[in-house]
């Protein structure tokens, strides 16, 4: 386990301990950040608790191609009572993000500074939201980083109605380019979605190629 300093540089993640954890420390700087993600590491801690780099293997991802559709999600997407954008509200979006209760979780891992540093990639054009709206209420989205380079980072969703995340998540994805969408960890909304663990150093070469 490496302690981080004001050295923007990471371990290799092959010395990640078996749950993925790879590092301590540093700051999320925009420059620490792009340089982490690009090498397929990311952030997540607790409130309070120092900053945890994450670089789990197996790696859970979506292939646009083999994204799952049910029928009854189908009939929803057919509903024109909402509308979806993109990048219209990026701090709403994480913002709202930070207040759902997750199972398993006493706190939310997006922290105050996550917010910012967050707000700070998508004002430089490295982070991407896609919001939900019902009669002008933001009522779900996602968000998440991109480096230009393919894949898609992403990073939490949230629903104040039900199926609003999905209807984010899956309109988005229906009308990208992307090659890979990166998950993180296994979740069973996404694998329903048709999310799948890849090998890490497999999600990595897809990183690197252009």
């Amino acid at each position: 386990m490496q302690f981080l300093t004001q050295n923007i540089k990471f371990p290799n993640v092959n010395e990640a301990t078996s749950d993925g954890l790879l590092a301590i420390g540093g700051d999320l700087s925009v420059e620490r950040l792009i340089y982490a993600y690009k090498q397929g590491i990311f952030p997540w801690y607790n409130e309070g608790d120092p900053i945890l780099w994450w670089s789990p293997n197996p790696r859970f991802v979506l292939f646009p191609k083999k994204l799952k559709i049910s029928k009854s999600m189908k009939q929803v997407l057919r509903n024109k009572d909402y509308v979806v954008t993109k990048n219209k509200d990026f701090k709403g979006v994480i913002t709202e993000c930070s207040k759902i209760k997750r199972e398993g979780q006493a706190d939310t891992w997006i922290t105050n500074k996550m917010i910012e540093a967050y707000v700070n990639l998508h004002n430089l054009g490295f982070a991407t939201s896609v919001e939900v709206w019902e009669n002008n209420e933001l009522v779900g989205g996602f968000y998440g980083v991109d480096l230009g380079n393919g894949v898609f980072c992403g990073e939490s969703m949230f629903a104040k109605v039900s199926n609003a995340s999905k209807i984010a998540f899956i309109t988005f994805i229906q009308n990208t380019d992307y090659k890979l969408i990166d998950c993180q960890v296994y979740t069973n909304h996404l694998e329903s979605l048709g999310a799948e663990e890849i090998p890490r150093h497999t999600f990595i070469e897809y990183l690197n190629v252009p």
